[in-house]
Protein backbone atom coordinates (compact mmCIF):
# COMPACT_ATOMS: atom_id res chain seq x y z
CA UNK A 1 0.00 0.00 0.00
CA UNK A 2 2.85 1.97 0.45
CA UNK A 3 4.27 1.52 -2.20
CA UNK A 4 1.00 2.61 -4.07
CA UNK A 5 1.08 5.98 -2.52
CA UNK A 6 4.31 6.58 -3.09
CA UNK A 7 3.88 6.03 -6.64
CA UNK A 8 0.69 8.24 -6.90
CA UNK A 9 2.32 10.90 -4.97
CA UNK A 10 5.08 10.81 -7.87
CA UNK A 11 3.03 10.99 -11.01
CA UNK A 12 0.88 13.72 -9.06
CA UNK A 13 4.31 15.52 -8.63
CA UNK A 14 4.90 15.11 -12.30
CA UNK A 15 1.85 15.94 -13.53
CA UNK A 16 1.23 18.79 -11.63
CA UNK A 17 5.33 20.25 -12.83
CA UNK A 18 3.73 19.30 -16.74
CA UNK A 19 1.11 21.71 -15.80
CA UNK A 20 3.23 24.17 -14.45
CA UNK A 21 5.39 23.81 -17.85
CA UNK A 22 2.36 23.95 -20.22
CA UNK A 23 1.25 27.36 -17.93
CA UNK A 24 4.81 29.01 -18.63
CA UNK A 25 4.32 27.75 -22.40
CA UNK A 26 0.83 29.45 -22.35
CA UNK A 27 1.77 32.56 -20.78
CA UNK A 28 5.26 33.53 -22.94
CA UNK A 29 2.82 32.46 -26.15
CA UNK A 30 0.58 35.11 -25.11
CA UNK A 31 3.10 37.40 -24.41
CA UNK A 32 4.91 36.44 -27.41
CA UNK A 33 1.60 37.54 -28.93
CA UNK A 34 1.36 40.75 -27.40
CA UNK A 35 4.54 41.70 -29.14
CA UNK A 36 3.43 41.72 -32.38
CA UNK A 37 2.14 45.45 -32.54
CA UNK A 38 3.56 47.71 -35.63
CA UNK A 39 2.87 50.98 -36.93
CA UNK A 40 3.87 53.25 -40.07
CA UNK A 41 3.43 56.92 -40.52
CA UNK A 42 3.70 59.65 -43.21
CA UNK A 43 3.82 63.44 -43.28
CA UNK A 44 3.47 63.59 -46.75
CA UNK A 45 5.05 62.60 -50.56
CA UNK A 46 5.78 65.31 -53.71
CA UNK A 47 6.50 67.89 -50.79
CA UNK A 48 10.21 67.53 -50.49
CA UNK A 49 12.98 69.41 -52.28
CA UNK A 50 16.68 68.05 -50.60
CA UNK A 51 18.16 71.50 -51.34
CA UNK A 52 15.38 73.31 -49.69
CA UNK A 53 15.34 71.23 -46.32
CA UNK A 54 17.29 73.23 -43.97
CA UNK A 55 19.10 70.67 -41.15
CA UNK A 56 17.33 72.87 -38.58
CA UNK A 57 13.93 72.40 -40.51
CA UNK A 58 15.15 68.61 -41.05
CA UNK A 59 15.91 68.05 -37.24
CA UNK A 60 11.99 69.46 -36.21
CA UNK A 61 10.46 67.15 -38.75
CA UNK A 62 12.07 64.43 -37.51
CA UNK A 63 11.50 65.05 -33.88
CA UNK A 64 7.87 65.52 -35.20
CA UNK A 65 7.53 62.11 -36.79
CA UNK A 66 9.35 60.26 -33.89
CA UNK A 67 6.93 61.62 -31.12
CA UNK A 68 3.97 61.36 -33.52
CA UNK A 69 4.79 57.50 -34.53
CA UNK A 70 5.80 56.63 -30.88
CA UNK A 71 2.22 57.55 -29.25
CA UNK A 72 0.59 55.40 -31.74
CA UNK A 73 3.28 53.05 -30.78
CA UNK A 74 2.30 53.23 -27.06
CA UNK A 75 -1.74 52.73 -27.38
CA UNK A 76 -0.53 49.36 -28.74
CA UNK A 77 1.57 48.00 -26.47
CA UNK A 78 -0.53 49.70 -23.73
CA UNK A 79 -3.18 46.77 -25.52
CA UNK A 80 -5.45 49.65 -27.65
CA UNK A 81 -7.02 48.76 -30.62
CA UNK A 82 -5.14 49.54 -34.25
CA UNK A 83 -7.63 52.32 -34.64
CA UNK A 84 -6.80 53.97 -31.28
CA UNK A 85 -3.27 53.50 -32.36
CA UNK A 86 -3.59 55.73 -35.68
CA UNK A 87 -5.98 58.38 -34.04
CA UNK A 88 -3.25 59.14 -31.84
CA UNK A 89 -0.07 59.26 -34.39
CA UNK A 90 -2.33 61.19 -36.55
CA UNK A 91 -3.95 64.20 -34.09
CA UNK A 92 0.13 64.46 -33.38
CA UNK A 93 0.87 64.82 -36.78
CA UNK A 94 -2.47 66.68 -37.59
CA UNK A 95 -1.00 69.38 -34.33
CA UNK A 96 2.22 69.87 -35.81
CA UNK A 97 2.76 72.97 -38.59
CA UNK A 98 4.79 71.05 -40.61
CA UNK A 99 2.15 68.55 -42.13
CA UNK A 100 -0.31 69.94 -44.53
CA UNK A 101 -3.03 68.55 -42.24
CA UNK A 102 -4.82 70.38 -39.00
CA UNK A 103 -2.29 72.99 -38.01
CA UNK A 104 -0.55 73.55 -40.83
CA UNK A 105 -2.85 73.32 -43.48
CA UNK A 106 -2.61 74.69 -46.71
CA UNK A 107 -4.85 77.29 -48.02
CA UNK A 108 -7.14 77.35 -50.70
CA UNK A 109 -7.75 79.35 -53.89
CA UNK A 110 -10.10 82.02 -51.34
CA UNK A 111 -7.70 81.90 -48.81
CA UNK A 112 -9.33 79.58 -46.50
CA UNK A 113 -8.74 76.12 -44.70
CA UNK A 114 -10.70 73.07 -46.08
CA UNK A 115 -9.78 70.03 -44.13
CA UNK A 116 -10.50 66.08 -44.92
CA UNK A 117 -9.61 63.14 -43.20
CA UNK A 118 -10.90 59.31 -43.49
CA UNK A 119 -9.99 56.34 -41.05
CA UNK A 120 -11.42 52.57 -41.43
CA UNK A 121 -11.21 49.46 -39.19
CA UNK A 122 -10.12 46.55 -40.99
CA UNK A 123 -11.40 43.49 -38.70
CA UNK A 124 -15.31 45.11 -39.10
CA UNK A 125 -14.70 47.18 -42.38
CA UNK A 126 -16.02 50.17 -40.23
CA UNK A 127 -14.88 53.96 -42.02
CA UNK A 128 -15.94 57.27 -41.29
CA UNK A 129 -14.40 60.49 -43.19
CA UNK A 130 -15.32 64.07 -43.20
CA UNK A 131 -14.72 66.62 -45.99
CA UNK A 132 -14.74 70.44 -46.27
CA UNK A 133 -14.52 71.73 -42.96
CA UNK A 134 -13.02 74.67 -41.61
CA UNK A 135 -13.28 74.78 -38.08
CA UNK A 136 -12.01 71.13 -36.46
CA UNK A 137 -8.99 71.67 -35.00
CA UNK A 138 -8.15 67.53 -35.64
CA UNK A 139 -10.21 66.36 -38.56
CA UNK A 140 -8.88 62.33 -37.74
CA UNK A 141 -11.06 62.60 -34.78
CA UNK A 142 -14.33 63.61 -36.09
CA UNK A 143 -13.68 60.78 -38.44
CA UNK A 144 -13.72 58.57 -36.11
CA UNK A 145 -16.92 60.12 -34.50
CA UNK A 146 -18.66 59.69 -38.00
CA UNK A 147 -17.52 56.28 -38.02
CA UNK A 148 -18.34 55.13 -34.68
CA UNK A 149 -21.31 57.47 -33.70
CA UNK A 150 -23.39 57.64 -36.73
CA UNK A 151 -25.00 55.49 -39.24
CA UNK A 152 -23.32 57.02 -42.22
CA UNK A 153 -19.97 56.95 -43.81
CA UNK A 154 -18.82 60.37 -44.96
CA UNK A 155 -20.18 63.71 -43.93
CA UNK A 156 -19.02 67.38 -45.91
CA UNK A 157 -18.87 70.72 -45.21
CA UNK A 158 -21.10 72.83 -41.98
CA UNK A 159 -22.91 69.47 -41.74
CA UNK A 160 -20.24 68.40 -40.48
CA UNK A 161 -19.23 70.41 -38.23
CA UNK A 162 -23.39 70.32 -36.58
CA UNK A 163 -22.76 66.41 -36.62
CA UNK A 164 -19.35 67.58 -34.65
CA UNK A 165 -20.96 69.84 -32.07
CA UNK A 166 -23.59 66.97 -31.38
CA UNK A 167 -20.80 64.72 -30.30
CA UNK A 168 -19.24 66.83 -28.04
CA UNK A 169 -16.35 67.73 -30.55
CA UNK A 170 -15.49 71.67 -30.21
CA UNK A 171 -14.94 73.91 -32.96
CA UNK A 172 -11.66 76.27 -33.29
CA UNK A 173 -11.44 80.01 -35.21
CA UNK A 174 -10.42 79.86 -38.77
CA UNK A 175 -7.20 81.73 -37.56
CA UNK A 176 -5.66 78.71 -35.79
CA UNK A 177 -4.45 76.87 -38.68
CA UNK A 178 -2.77 80.09 -40.55
CA UNK A 179 0.49 79.67 -40.55
CA UNK A 180 2.76 82.05 -42.35
CA UNK A 181 4.52 79.53 -44.50
CA UNK A 182 1.20 78.23 -45.94
CA UNK A 183 -0.04 81.72 -47.08
CA UNK A 184 3.58 82.61 -48.60
CA UNK A 185 3.05 79.29 -50.90
CA UNK A 186 -0.36 80.44 -51.91
CA UNK A 187 0.95 83.66 -53.22
CA UNK A 188 3.23 82.07 -55.21
CA UNK A 189 1.06 79.56 -56.65
CA UNK A 190 -1.28 82.34 -57.46
CA UNK A 191 1.47 84.33 -59.28
CA UNK A 192 2.49 80.61 -60.84
CA UNK A 193 -0.96 80.35 -62.39
CA UNK A 194 -0.95 83.82 -64.05
CA UNK A 195 1.74 82.44 -65.71
CA UNK A 196 0.35 78.96 -66.88
CA UNK A 197 -3.21 79.15 -66.26
CA UNK A 198 -4.25 75.90 -67.82
CA UNK A 199 -1.37 74.35 -66.13
CA UNK A 200 -2.88 70.62 -65.33
CA UNK A 201 -0.26 69.30 -62.72
CA UNK A 202 0.14 71.95 -59.60
CA UNK A 203 4.07 72.19 -58.46
CA UNK A 204 4.84 69.46 -56.14
CA UNK A 205 5.29 71.71 -53.42
CA UNK A 206 2.31 72.64 -52.95
CA UNK A 207 0.60 69.23 -51.72
CA UNK A 208 0.85 66.72 -49.12
CA UNK A 209 -1.34 64.22 -46.14
CA UNK A 210 -0.30 62.59 -43.41
CA UNK A 211 -1.58 59.15 -42.03
CA UNK A 212 -1.11 55.90 -40.49
CA UNK A 213 -1.52 52.23 -40.54
CA UNK A 214 -1.04 50.12 -37.43
CA UNK A 215 -1.30 45.98 -36.50
CA UNK A 216 -2.71 45.97 -32.97
CA UNK A 217 -2.05 42.81 -30.38
CA UNK A 218 -5.52 41.41 -31.72
CA UNK A 219 -4.22 40.87 -34.49
CA UNK A 220 -6.48 44.07 -36.37
CA UNK A 221 -5.57 46.22 -38.73
CA UNK A 222 -6.48 50.35 -39.25
CA UNK A 223 -5.64 53.42 -41.42
CA UNK A 224 -6.51 56.88 -41.06
CA UNK A 225 -5.53 59.83 -42.63
CA UNK A 226 -6.23 63.67 -42.86
CA UNK A 227 -5.24 66.30 -45.47
CA UNK A 228 -5.40 69.89 -45.70
CA UNK A 229 -6.08 69.49 -49.78
CA UNK A 230 -4.17 70.90 -52.22
CA UNK A 231 -2.80 74.50 -52.09
CA UNK A 232 -4.92 77.29 -54.45
CA UNK A 233 -7.84 74.37 -54.73
CA UNK A 234 -11.22 75.67 -55.68
CA UNK A 235 -14.79 74.76 -55.73
CA UNK A 236 -14.81 72.58 -53.25
CA UNK A 237 -12.10 70.53 -54.16
CA UNK A 238 -11.91 66.98 -52.55
CA UNK A 239 -8.75 64.67 -52.78
CA UNK A 240 -8.35 61.16 -51.99
CA UNK A 241 -7.89 61.17 -48.54
CA UNK A 242 -11.21 60.77 -47.19
CA UNK A 243 -12.68 58.94 -49.74
CA UNK A 244 -12.74 55.14 -48.92
CA UNK A 245 -10.77 53.07 -51.29
CA UNK A 246 -8.69 55.46 -52.97
CA UNK A 247 -6.52 57.12 -50.02
CA UNK A 248 -7.09 55.02 -47.50
CA UNK A 249 -8.60 51.50 -47.03
CA UNK A 250 -8.27 48.10 -44.49
CA UNK A 251 -9.59 45.10 -44.19
CA UNK A 252 -8.34 41.86 -42.65
CA UNK A 253 -5.16 40.90 -43.90
CA UNK A 254 -4.15 45.05 -45.30
CA UNK A 255 -4.09 48.21 -44.27
CA UNK A 256 -3.20 51.88 -46.53
CA UNK A 257 -2.97 55.27 -46.14
CA UNK A 258 -1.55 57.33 -49.21
CA UNK A 259 -0.85 60.57 -50.20
CA UNK A 260 -0.12 62.77 -53.24
CA UNK A 261 -1.31 63.91 -56.29
CA UNK A 262 -4.97 62.60 -54.99
CA UNK A 263 -7.13 63.62 -58.31
CA UNK A 264 -4.51 60.19 -59.90
CA UNK A 265 -4.84 57.46 -56.68
CA UNK A 266 -8.31 58.40 -57.02
CA UNK A 267 -8.69 57.21 -60.32
CA UNK A 268 -6.76 54.05 -59.42
CA UNK A 269 -8.37 53.75 -56.34
CA UNK A 270 -4.86 53.10 -55.65
CA UNK A 271 -5.63 52.24 -51.51
CA UNK A 272 -7.83 49.49 -52.27
CA UNK A 273 -6.08 48.08 -55.53
CA UNK A 274 -2.93 47.33 -53.32
CA UNK A 275 -4.88 45.57 -50.99
CA UNK A 276 -7.08 43.98 -53.97
CA UNK A 277 -3.76 42.65 -55.46
CA UNK A 278 -2.64 40.90 -52.40
CA UNK A 279 -5.91 39.50 -51.34
CA UNK A 280 -6.51 37.85 -55.31
CA UNK A 281 -2.97 37.70 -56.46
CA UNK A 282 -1.07 36.06 -53.71
CA UNK A 283 1.38 39.13 -53.61
CA UNK A 284 2.72 40.21 -50.64
CA UNK A 285 1.50 43.78 -49.44
CA UNK A 286 4.81 44.77 -49.95
CA UNK A 287 4.72 43.49 -54.06
CA UNK A 288 1.37 44.94 -54.39
CA UNK A 289 2.47 48.35 -53.41
CA UNK A 290 5.13 48.73 -55.33
CA UNK A 291 3.75 47.67 -58.53
CA UNK A 292 0.53 50.16 -58.03
CA UNK A 293 3.00 53.36 -56.93
CA UNK A 294 6.03 52.82 -59.14
CA UNK A 295 4.75 51.03 -62.19
CA UNK A 296 0.77 51.61 -62.53
CA UNK A 297 0.74 54.97 -60.86
CA UNK A 298 4.16 56.53 -62.44
CA UNK A 299 2.86 55.67 -65.67
CA UNK A 300 -0.38 57.64 -65.37
CA UNK A 301 1.71 60.50 -64.56
CA UNK A 302 0.69 60.24 -60.62
CA UNK A 303 2.99 61.08 -58.00
CA UNK A 304 3.36 59.81 -54.20
CA UNK A 305 3.64 57.31 -52.17
CA UNK A 306 1.61 54.78 -49.55
CA UNK A 307 2.25 53.20 -46.16
CA UNK A 308 1.23 50.02 -46.02
CA UNK A 309 1.01 47.30 -43.45
CA UNK A 310 -0.06 43.11 -43.49
CA UNK A 311 -1.55 41.01 -40.76
CA UNK A 312 1.49 39.79 -39.75
CA UNK A 313 3.32 43.42 -39.20
CA UNK A 314 5.30 43.57 -41.75
CA UNK A 315 5.39 47.31 -43.03
CA UNK A 316 6.30 48.38 -46.86
CA UNK A 317 6.32 52.76 -47.92
CA UNK A 318 7.03 53.30 -51.27
CA UNK A 319 6.74 56.20 -53.18
CA UNK A 320 7.75 57.46 -56.56
CA UNK A 321 8.12 61.34 -55.57
CA UNK A 322 11.93 63.24 -54.41
CA UNK A 323 10.71 62.10 -50.69
CA UNK A 324 8.37 60.96 -48.45
CA UNK A 325 8.13 62.26 -44.28
CA UNK A 326 7.57 58.53 -42.90
CA UNK A 327 8.54 56.80 -40.16
CA UNK A 328 7.48 53.23 -38.56
CA UNK A 329 8.38 50.75 -35.72
CA UNK A 330 7.74 46.97 -36.52
CA UNK A 331 7.00 44.17 -34.60
CA UNK A 332 10.74 43.66 -33.24
CA UNK A 333 10.49 47.75 -32.17
CA UNK A 334 13.16 49.31 -34.10
CA UNK A 335 11.81 52.92 -34.90
CA UNK A 336 12.71 54.26 -38.01
CA UNK A 337 12.40 57.88 -39.14
CA UNK A 338 12.83 58.35 -42.83
CA UNK A 339 12.55 61.68 -45.28
CA UNK A 340 14.30 61.12 -48.62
Amino acid sequence: MKLIDRRVRSLAKIMLAACSLAAIAVASSAQAQKRQVAIAIHGGAGVIERAKLSAEREAAIRKDLEAAVRAGYTELTAGKSSIEAVTAAVVLLENSPYFNAGKGAVFTHDGIHELDAAIMDGARRRAGAIAGVRRIKNPIVLAKGVMEQSNHVMLAGSGAESFAKSIGISLVQPGYFRTTERWEQLQQAKRLEKLQPRAELPNRSYFGTVGAVALDEAGNLAAATSTGGMTNKRWGRIGDAPVIGAGTFADLNCAVSATGHGEFFIRSVVAHDICAKSNYLKQTVAEAANTVINQELKTLGGEGGVITIDRTGKIAMPFNSLGMYRASIDVDGKVSVEIF
